[in-house]
């Protein structure tokens, strides 16, 4: 029961299959943010919020460059010179994809919070 690894897993399973959009529910503000980091890194294309009388939806264009994405549960809070520890543990590589962290100052990427100098809380990681 947890709405964005839900989102995350339909993101990844649509890329898989080589759609061209994806279509995510419920939306919260926290997924539309994590979008808008994704979106800013280049792993997806526009989206849009789609308001259907519930909670609403995402649609979601898709770009073909995501091969892996989850959520990170449970959410570990992450001081700011602790980032390095959870590179290892989520992402391939070294500067390959990103975590997402919600830190006071709004959802970025761990590269983001290590230049502002801010921990946070893990939500997400995308390769």
């Amino acid at each position: 029961m947890d709405p964005i690894a839900d989102a995350l897993s339909a993101i990844k399973n649509a890329e898989n299959v080589g759609k061209s959009e994806c279509i995510v529910k419920p939306a919260s503000k926290l997924l539309g943010n994590i979008l808008k980091v994704m979106q800013k890194e280049g792993y997806i294309g526009e989206f849009e919020f789609i308001d259907d009388g519930k909670s609403g939806k995402y649609r979601v264009k898709l770009i073909g460059k995501i091969n892996n994405c989850g959520a990170i549960k449970p959410r570990f809070a992450v001081k700011k010179d602790e980032y390095e520890k959870y590179e290892k543990r989520y992402l391939p590589a070294q500067n390959v994809g990103f975590l997402v962290i919600s830190t006071p100052f709004g959802v970025m990427t761990q590269k983001e919070a290590i230049k502002r100098g801010t921990g946070g809380r893990a939500i997400a990681f995308v390769y």
